[in-house]
This record gives C-alpha cells, structure tokens and sequence, in this order.
C-alpha cells in the first residue's frame, strides 16, 4: 500500500530534474500520475526515466492558456478528478537587468509565474472534485527557491519570479483553503539539475578567473552549504510527497525552506 493510493496527479515540469524524480516518487506511493511538459523527454533525454511504469505524459506549454486547458481536459476525460497538483516547471535567465531584455523577461515570467497561475486556475475545478475524500484534501505544491528570499548575483529575473510564485502562493491558500484545498511551496537551494549544470558550465569561468573549472565550482558551492553538499531531485521529491499527502494535512500557505542549511547562516564568514 502506497501513501498515495487512488491518488491523481499532475506535474508540470515532470520530464526534467525535480519534476521527473516527484513523478518517480509519486509513482512509487501509488498514484496516478501525469508528466506534462513540452516533450517527453524534458530536459534529461538521454537518460531513462526511471521508475515510469504507468507514467502517462500529457503536453502542455504552461505559458499558453489553450494548452493548459487541453491539458486538463485530458486528466478529466481519463480520471475525472485531480487530486494533487505540483508546479516544477520553470526556467532560470543568468543576467543582471542590466543584461536582461524585455523578451528574456517577460519569457522567464510566462514560464515561472503565469505557468503557475493557469495550472492552478485550471486545476481547481478538477481538485474540488476530490474535497472530503481524505483527510489531507486536494494539494497544490508550488516550486520556489530560496533565491525568493534572498539573491544570488546575476539571476535577478529568476529571483523576481520566485519571489512571486511565493506571495502567490500564500494568496492562494488564504483564497482556497476554506474549501479545503492546501497549497504550499517548496523552496530549493542548490540542487543537482540540468538547470544547475547549465549555471555551473556558464559560471565556472569568469575575469576573475578565467581559469576556474566546473569542478571547482561544483566544489566551491558544496564548501559553502553548512552540509557541505547540495541537493538532489530526490530531496525535493520526498519533501513534495510529504506536503501531497495526508500526513500534512495542517499545513498550508507555507513557504518551505530545504536548502542544506545555506540561508541559515552569514555568506560572509567564510571560516
């Protein structure tokens, strides 16, 4: 017996880094559950899937209202219900403002905030199909980042739109649970993706040091976490699943902090 038995999800995001390892996880408790994303093979696609059995892949472009739509009428026609909802897809633009065009920004808002918003707007008829069913009720997981609070150089689009997936998130819990509908971010640190590959491959070599490696870099970043490590897409995965399921049933409009330690302490002090 899995923790999500009977259970319908849908990830969006769920052929890349974290979404394919919350799909796994989901899989893995007993759920039903959707990858949508723009192809199947996302952002690994050389890799295996892994542990997707049973995977049913629906495309959607999240920035397009047409195809979230069409999107959820897929789920509706095969399941007609929705139980849990987890928002991963998302893009990162490594530029100041400065270096940001309005088509970079406005891209990367598409992808992170307004995706949010239509997954959600459009789940919610499907997730009230489910109200009463369990103790914990319908759920919604929104990615967001530690970079919501606080900013690394260079990302400043990026930290513009996590900052907003997270006042939208408390919103949304505030606006829905009285219906009994949960939703919660998760905010990663450091986290083993392609998205972070990218970012080291792009930031390894820089004029104060042009001959910095990759790993180098990789080893920098590790050094910096109290764990002395970053994470991995089964980390956010297993935090995902505890949020989906019954056993958060009180928790809501939260933002959840899982970053080995890095936010807790002054990045200055380096001892």
């Amino acid at each position: 017996m899995g923790t999500l038995d009977d259970r319908v999800a849908l990830v969006t995001g769920g052929r890349g880094g974290v979404g394919r390892a919350v799909c796994a996880r989901f899989l893995d408790e007993g759920a039903t559950v959707y990858a949508a994303d723009l192809d199947p093979g996302g952002s690994l696609p050389d890799e295996d899937a892994g542990a997707s059995d049973g995977l049913r892949f629906v495309e959607v472009d999240v920035t397009s209202e047409p195809s979230v739509e069409a999107a959820m009428a897929t789920v509706a026609a095969e399941e007609n219900r929705l139980d849990i909802v987890v928002n991963a897809a998302g893009i990162e633009i490594e530029h100041t403002i400065e270096q940001t065009s309005l088509d970079d920004w406005n891209r990367i808002f598409a992808v992170n905030v307004t995706g949010t918003f239509l997954v959600s707007k459009h789940a919610l008829p499907l997730l009230r199909r489910t109200i009463g069913d369990r103790p914990g009720g319908p759920a919604i997981v929104n990615i967001g980042s530690y970079d919501g609070f606080i900013a690394d150089p260079r990302l400043a689009a990026y930290c513009a739109t996590k900052g907003a997936v997270h006042a939208l998130t408390k919103a949304m819990a505030c606006d829905h649970g009285p219906e009994g509908i949960r939703v919660n971010a998760v905010c990663p640190g450091y986290v083993d993706t392609p998205m972070l590959q990218s970012f080291f491959a792009g930031g390894a070599q820089t004029d104060d040091d042009p001959d910095a490696s990759i790993d180098s870099l990789q080893q920098a970043v590790r050094d910096v976490h109290p764990l002395r490590t970053y994470g991995t897409p089964t980390d956010i995965a297993n935090l995902i699943h505890w949020l989906a399921s019954d056993e958060a049933r009180y928790a809501t409009g939260a933002l959840w902090v899982i970053d080995g330690g890095l936010s807790a302490q002054v990045q200055q002090m380096r001892l």
